[in-house]
């Protein structure tokens, strides 16, 4: 018998993930010459600051990191939940030309991240743009993947993943909870 909610990542091996994110976008990239971080609200922006920081200590020098709200940029407006919008912060030096590395938290049916690459084309022209995201957990409705996974996590469509992080809740974990299949 399943239990209603339980753990699967605690905060070291959150914490263990996105070292290892930090690790192979540094390998990927060949250093941290012309990366961007740009995280989607809520919780991407929390783990693009930290991913941001993991960079700076392993590279010693800051990456640039900002904020990219696609909300307006969905497809699915009119079934999701309204939210408010959180504003979008480019780096000083935008993103032109640099590799830009989209963070989230979970990637699920790639509706967000393909709203997150027409909001960006609006933005500015990246040279390149790759996707690091926490928790992969299946069931994509477009071709999108993730370059970056921190935990692939096969789950039903009945189950919710929720990311919870210090700076937002408190605490970090990420635990599925039954459900009706919440879009997470």
């Amino acid at each position: 018998m399943t239990s209603a909610r339980r753990t699967v990542l605690e905060a070291a091996e959150i914490r263990r993930a996105l070292t290892r994110i930090a690790h192979e976008v540094l390998e990927h990239n060949k250093g941290a010459d012309d990366l961007v971080l740009l995280g989607i609200p809520t919780r991407g922006v929390t783990l693009a600051e930290r991913l941001g920081r993991r960079l700076a200590e392993i590279e010693g020098r800051p990456v640039p990191v900002g904020s990219l709200d696609a909300t307006m940029y969905r497809d699915d407006l009119r079934r999701q939940p309204v939210r408010t919008i959180a504003p979008t912060r480019l780096p000083d030096g935008g993103i032109d030309d640099q590799v830009v590395v989209l963070v989230d938290d979970v990637l699920f049916s790639g509706r967000t991240i393909r709203a997150a690459l027409d909001a960006l084309s609006d933005l500015g022209r990246p040279r390149v743009v790759r996707l690091a995201v926490l928790v992969d957990r299946g069931h994509r409705e477009l071709p999108i993947r993730a370059d970056h996974v921190g935990k692939n996590l096969p789950t039903s469509l009945q189950e919710r993943v929720h990311v919870a992080l210090e700076e937002v809740d408190g605490t970090d974990e990420v635990r599925i909870e039954a459900g009706t299949g919440a879009p997470a």
